[in-house]
């Protein structure tokens, strides 16, 4: 199973998220979708992150992918963000929904 764990300040911010494990949806051979779905949002995530706030820092191993936000961000930058990460969190609980044998999405206040 997927886990995703979104750190999130009192107010709502999301200032992080970690992705670990594998959704384990392999079948016969087949290649696994699921993963290939929520990798695809994290990696689009961070692209935008990186093409809309400058943002580059993240941590990816096998299995794997992290990242926490700067606390010295742009007012501005943070904005943008929140966007990209309270988006991203829509489209792994609509994975969720589907698939909930395979992936978890948490929070944890910070």
């Amino acid at each position: 199973m997927t886990k995703a764990i979104f750190k999130c300040l009192s107010n709502g911010d999301i200032i992080g998220f970690d992705i670990k494990g594998h959704a384990g949806a392999k079948t016969g051979g087949e290649y696994d979708m699921i993963c290939a779905a929520i990798s695809a949002i994290g990696y689009t995530a961070l692209g935008g992150l990186d093409e809309l706030c400058k943002l580059n820092t993240y941590i990816e191993s096998d299995g794997r992918l992290s990242m926490d936000l700067p606390m010295d961000m742009t007012i501005k930058a943070m904005k943008t963000a929140q966007i990209i990460l309270k988006t991203m969190v829509i489209g792994l609980k609509q994975i969720e929904n589907q698939y909930s044998k395979h992936i978890q999405v948490s929070f944890k206040e910070v």
